[in-house]
C-alpha cells in the first residue's frame, strides 16, 4: 500500500525523494509528502492527490536539504487530507508510516490525558507524538524511538527522521516490508527495492520485529529481542527499462503486451527442450493428499483456475480459500498436505497471515510469487518466481498468466509424481505450453477489435461474464479487471448457475461476455447463452472458428481466438478479457493505471 522513502546522501534529497515515491506510485495512493533536515532544521511539506501536486508544491515552496524522508499515502485512517498526509510531525521528530498501528486509540487517550494533542485523524501520528514525549522526557533520538516501538500493537513499516539530526535515521518493521540499502557514503530506506534501484543496487531486506539505526556510514540491525542482527546483503537486479512505459499509453497496455515474452520465460526456467518438467526437486506431491491454495483477489482466482488443473490433471484433491478468510474458518490441516500462497508482490499480509497459520501444520509450505526477495517468499519451505519481471499496472494482468503457468506445471508435476502421467504423455503438453506465447501473440492482435466493443460497453452499467470449467475462475478474473478500472458493475458466473438467480437481470442493457472455447462443456455454454439470448440479452461471445461457426449466429459482437488446448484456455482467453476491460476503462476516461481506491500491494488486513 503506502510507499517509504527515506535518503541519506551527499545532494539534495528532494529530488531524490520525489523521483523515488514515483517509482512507488503502482501502490496506489492518495496524498504525498517529504520531509528534511537541513543545517539541523526539519521541515516538511504535503499535498493532496497525485506526486504532480507535490512537485508543484515544491518548486513554489522548495525544501533544502540533505537527508529526507518521503511517502505516497493510502488512507486508512482518515481521509485523504494535508492534515493526514505522511510525514508527520510532532515536534522534533517526523515519521512515515506503511500498516496499521492496532492500539492507536487507546494510545492517544493517555497522549491526550498528558497534554499531546494530535492533529490529524491518523493512527501514524500517535507514532510521533509517543516519541516526543519520550524525548521531552529525556531520551535522546535512538532510544525515543526504541521505546515507542516497544508500545506499538498491529503492522507497521516506520521510519524516523529527527531535528538537529542530518545523519541520522532510524527504521523498523513488522508486519510490513522494508529494505536498507548502501550507497558511497549515502544510506537508503525504502518499503520497495523498485524505489532504490536508480541509486543503489544493493540491498538488506529486515526481518520481521528488525529494527535499525541507518548513518551515512552503515547500518546497525538489531532483532525484536535488540540484539545485534547480520542480515544478509543481496545485489538486486532490477532494468530500470522495466519500469517504463516504453511507448505504451498506459503501464498495463505494456504489461499485457508482455505477457508472450514472460510466460516464454517462466517456461525457459522451469522446463527443457525435451519436454520435461524442471521445478525444483524438493517439490513433490508423492507423500501429498492434498492442496490447498490460498491467495487474495487476482491471484485466488489463478488458484481457481489450478483447482481443475490439480484434480482434473493430477486427481490431487484441491481446496482454494480466500487468505482474508481461511484461518477464521480454522481449516482443517494434515501432515499430508501442501499449503500453496499465491501473490504478486509477496507481501500481501492476508496471505502472509495465513502462510503463518499454516508453519509446523503441513508437510511443505510452497508459494508462488513475483518477488523472490519477499516476506512470504523468504518464510516459506520453497519459493517458486514466476518471472513476470515488475508489474506497474495496478490491476494485474501478466502475473496473473505466469501465476497460471506455473501452476500449471505444478498440476503436471504432480500427476507425474501420482503416477497419472508419464514424461513421455507429459511431453506434449510441455510442448502445447510451448506454443502458447505464439497463440498469445494472435490474440494481441484482437486488441483493436475489442477497442471497438469497448465503446458500446463503457455506456453499461452492469455487465455479466460466464464460463464453465475452468473457464468460470476466468469468468471471475474477467469481471473483476472490468469493475477494478473501468468502475462498471460486473459479475462473473458459473454459466450454469445463471438461472439460479442472475437471470432475472437481463435484458437489452446489459451486456453478456461469454467464454466459450469449443471444449467439452461448450454445449453447455452455449445453451446458457441462448437463454440470455432468448431474454433480449447482449451476448459477447469469445470462442474459437469452430465455435463461433456453431453458435456466433445472434450474438450481439464475436471475437474469434485461435484454437487452444482445452486445459490451456485460461490463460489464453484472459488476454482478451484484460484488453476488454482496459479498452473500456480507456473508452470512460478513468485511472487505468491507478484506479481509484485500489493499491497494488496490500500489506495491512
Amino acid at each position: 500500500m503506502c510507499g517509504i522513502v527515506g535518503v541519506l546522501g551527499s545532494h539534495e534529497v528532494a529530488p531524490l525523494l520525489v523521483e523515488a515515491l514515483k517509482r512507488l506510485e503502482y501502490r496506489g495512493y492518495d496524498s504525498a509528502g517529504i520531509a528534511t533536515v537541513n543545517h539541523g532544521k526539519l521541515d516538511r511539506r504535503r499535498a493532496v492527490g497525485k506526486l504532480i501536486n507535490l512537485s508543484d508544491l515544491l518548486v513554489h515552496n522548495p525544501l533544502a536539504g540533505k537527508s529526507g524522508i518521503g511517502h505516497t499515502r493510502w488512507a486508512t485512517h482518515g481521509s485523504p487530507t494535508v492534515a493526514n498526509a505522511h510525514p508527520h510531525q510532532a515536534g522534533p521528530v517526523a515519521v512515515v508510516h506503511n500498516g496499521i498501528i492496532e492500539n492507536f486509540r487507546e494510545l492517544r487517550e493517555e497522549l491526550k490525558a498528558a497534554g499531546y494533542l494530535p492533529e490529524s485523524q491518523t493512527d501514524t501520528e500517535t507514532v510521533a507524538l509517543l516519541v516526543r514525549q519520550a524525548m521531552e522526557g529525556g531520551l535522546p533520538p535512538v532510544e525515543a524511538a526504541k521505546a515507542t516501538l516497544k508500545r506499538l500493537h498491529g503492522a507497521f513499516a516506520l521510519c524516523f527522521l529527527f531535528d538537529g539530526e542530518e545523519d541520522l535515521l532510524v527504521c523498523a518493521r513488522k508486519g510490513s516490508p522494508l529494505a536498507i540499502g548502501y550507497g558511497d557514503g549515502e544510506m537508503f530506506v525504502g518499503s520497495d527495492a523498485i524505489a532504490l534501484a536508480p541509486m543503489t543496487d544493493r540491498i538488506t531486506y529486515l526481518d520481521e520485529g528488525d529494527w535499525a539505526v541507518i548513518t551515512r556510514k552503515g547500518a546497525e540491525i538489531y532483532d525484536a529481542q535488540d540484539r545485534r542482527a547480520n542480515r544478509a546483503e543481496t545485489r538486486i537486479q532490477i532494468d530500470a527499462t522495466r519500469i517504463e512505459k516504453a511507448g505504451y499509453k498506459h503501464f498495463m497496455a505494456k504489461e499485457i503486451a508482455e505477457q508472450p515474452a514472460v510466460i516464454a520465460d517462466a517456461l525457459k526456467h522451469y522446463s527443457d527442450p525435451q519436454g520435461g518438467i524442471r521445478l525444483p526437486g524438493s517439490l513433490t506431491f508423492k507423500e501429498i493428499d492434498r492442496v490447498v491454495l490460498v491467495a487474495c483477489g487476482t491471484a485466488s482466482y489463478a488458484c481457481h483456475v489450478a483447482k481443475y488443473w490439480f484434480e482434473q490433471i493430477a486427481g490431487l484433491a484441491a481446496e482454494i480459500d480466500v487468505a482474508s478468510e481461511f484461518r477464521y474458518r480454522d481449516p482443517v490441516l494434515s501432515d499430508r498436505s501442501m499449503a500453496i500462497f499465491v501473490s504478486q508482490s509477496g507481501e500481501t499480509a492476508d496471505t502472509l497471515a495465513a502462510l503463518r497459520h499454516c508453519k509446523d501444520k503441513v508437510a511443505k509450505v510452497v508459494s508462488v510469487v513475483n518477488v523472490p526477495t519477499s516476506s512470504i517468499a523468504r518464510e516459506s519451505d520453497l519459493s517458486l518466481p514466476i518471472h513476470a519481471g515488475v508489474e506497474v499496472g495496478v490491476a494485474s494482468t501478466k502475473a496473473f498468466t505466469c501465476q497460471l503457468t506455473v501452476l500449471l506445471l505444478m498440476a503436471l508435476q504432480a500427476a507425474q509424481d501420482r503416477g497419472r502421467l508419464t514424461e513421455a504423455e507429459i511431453a506434449p503438453r510441455i510442448d502445447a505450453l510451448r506454443a502458447l506465447p505464439g497463440l498469445m501473440n494472435h490474440a494481441l492482435q484482437l486488441s483493436g477489435i475489442l477497442d471497438e466493443v469497448a465503446e458500446d460497453m463503457a455506456k453499461a452499467q452492469d455487465v455479466l461474464f460466464l464460463g464453465r470449467g475452468a473457464m468460470y475462475p476466468l469468468a471471475l478474473e474477467g469481471a473483476l479487471k472490468l469493475k477494478e478500472i473501468s468502475y462498471i458493475h460486473a459479475e462473473g458466473y458459473a454459466s450454469g448457475e445463471l438461472k439460479h438467480g442472475p437471470i432475472a437481470l437481463i435484458d437489452n442493457r446489459v451486456p453478456v461476455v461469454v467464454l466459450a472455447p469449443r471444449d467439452a462443456l461448450f454445449d453447455k455454454t452455449v445453451s446458457n447463452m441462448q437463454e440470455v439470448m432468448a431474454r433480449n440479452g447482449k451476448v459477447l461471445l469469445l470462442s474459437d472458428s469452430q465455435g463461433l461457426a456453431e453458435a456466433g449466429a445472434g450474438c450481439w459482437k464475436t471475437v474469434q481466438l485461435p484454437p487452444v488446448e482445452p486445459f490451456l484456455a485460461p490463460i489464453l482467453y484472459s488476454i482478451p478479457a484484460q484488453l476488454l476491460a482496459y479498452h473500456t476503462a480507456v473508452a470512460k476516461g478513468t485511472d487505468v493505471d491507478q484506479p481509484r481506491n485500489l493499491a497494488k500491494s496490500v500489506t495491512v488486513e
